[in-house]
């Protein structure tokens, strides 16, 4: 057995990527997207015609609803190759306007409705997992449009996801690395750090332990993966997503996968429950400093690439 069907044996796998021609080899349960993954797709040969299509075909519509219709035809192309759910994501330029969120979300998720999706049991909408992108997923949520929170990198946004009964959060253990790799400097030291010592597999494993212990029912889906040993630092996470490289080592390796992580035995677990309000949550993210840095660095990567998407489609049009 190879190390990715090892891997399905205890966690749901989702492919990170907008390139859905690699789908098929993989056989990923669910697919994720974003805009940079959006971005990089349309500029290949393949996929350009998609944006030609949708400029040509809703030209005389307003920019953001035209690259709305795009996000959703990568969307469905992906939902005719997998069996699961497709995350889409709300303009991250929207992350702190809990009505304009709610709003893009209704819209994307009418798109894909206009194109006979199950968007219950097939869509998450993506949103950044800021105050108000929390508070717009609890509004969504309660009209049956599951979420998925992503640009999470601290216990305090955790905490506030699950309060709000988003169906889905990503915290992003590769970016978490990153961070802490480069505040060590030179006293980083790679082998003592690795494995389930790894600070994003560390962040990823209070969360998931957490949301167990006090049966919360949101889903834990790690991201944003470096190498291999992060990911088999999760395994029986609820669900990983993984980029199609990182897949293919998997599928590669024949080495041993253990079970990493155990929701019965987070059971037996001494963690308290927190309840954090809106100053204490605000609060609490202030003072992770790697959570501040990374999700305002995330938000301003992700609104930079929409940019480039819209000045694709003025290209074209």
């Amino acid at each position: 057995m190879n190390q990715l069907d090892a891997l399905r044996q205890w966690t749901t796998v989702v492919a990170d990527t907008g390139d859905f021609r690699q789908l098929a080899q993989f056989k990923p349960q669910d697919a994720t997207t974003n805009p940079s993954l959006i971005l990089k797709a349309v500029q290949k040969a393949e996929y350009r015609p998609l944006l030609d299509e949708a400029v040509k075909k809703h030209g005389s519509l307003a920019t953001d609803e035209i690259i709305d219709r795009l996000l959703v035809r990568f969307g469905t192309e992906i939902l005719s190759l997998i069996p699961g759910r497709v995350s889409t994501e709300v303009d991250a330029r929207l992350s702190f306007d809990t009505a304009a969120t709610v709003a893009r979300a209704e819209r994307i998720v009418a798109l894909y409705r206009a194109a006979d999706i199950d968007t219950e049991k097939r869509v998450l909408i993506k949103i950044a997992a800021t105050w108000e992108g929390i508070e717009a997923a609890r509004r969504l949520e309660q009209k049956g449009i599951h979420t998925n929170l992503t640009l999470l990198f601290s216990f305090a946004q955790a905490v506030a996801c699950g309060a709000a009964g988003v169906q889905l959060i990503s915290p992003f253990v590769g970016r978490i690395y990153d961070w802490h790799k480069k505040a060590a400097g030179s006293a980083w030291d790679e082998a003592a750090r690795a494995g389930a010592n790894d600070p994003g597999v560390r962040s990823v494993r209070q969360i998931f332990d957490y949301y167990k212990k006090h049966g919360i029912r949101t889903e834990v889906m790690g991201a944003s993966f470096r190498n291999m040993g992060q990911i088999a630092a999760l395994a029986g996470c609820d669900l990983l997503t993984i980029s199609p490289e990182l897949l293919a080592e998997l599928a590669a390796s024949e080495a041993p996968l253990a079970h990493a992580l155990d929701a019965d035995a987070a059971q037996a677990l001494d963690i308290p429950k927190l309840v954090l309000d809106e100053p204490a949550f605000r609060f609490a993210l202030n003072e992770d400093a790697m959570a501040t840095e990374k999700l305002a660095e995330g938000i301003r990567a992700f609104a930079a690439d929409a940019v480039k998407l819209e000045t694709l489609m003025e290209e074209v049009a």
